[in-house]
């Protein structure tokens, strides 16, 4: 059975951090991309980051030099480092997994709020 369950949200004062972890099981870990999403009220779920088979990374220009993706193989963990958090970037985020010929999967999510 494939899970990937998310932790590590909750409320931060603008410009604190937060890091986001998503724990994969029952499908190979290694195999796929990762990647973080977001969505916020009333807005389309969008890509925030993602992380290759490679280790090659990409950012949504919105993030660029505040957050950093990271996987570990040996766990089967990807996470969100969040530095430098903006109202903004108030949304839920979903820990994502994907291969061509193999498939996507998503976790349930994880809210972020970032309010003084």
């Amino acid at each position: 059975q494939v899970q990937l369950v998310e932790s590590g949200g909750g409320l931060v004062q603008p410009g604190g951090s937060l890091r986001l972890s998503c724990a994969a099981s029952g499908f190979t870990f290694s195999r796929y991309s990762m990647r973080w999403y977001r969505q916020a009220p009333g807005k389309e779920r969008e890509l925030v980051a993602v992380i290759s088979m490679g280790d090659d990374t990409n950012y949504a220009d919105s993030v660029k030099g505040r957050f950093t993706i990271s996987r570990d193989n040996a766990k089967n963990t990807v996470d969100l480092q969040m530095n430098s958090l903006k109202p903004e970037d108030t949304a839920v985020y979903y820990c994502n997994a994907f291969a061509f010929g193999l498939g996507t999967w998503w976790g349930q999510g994880t809210q972020v709020t970032v309010s003084s």
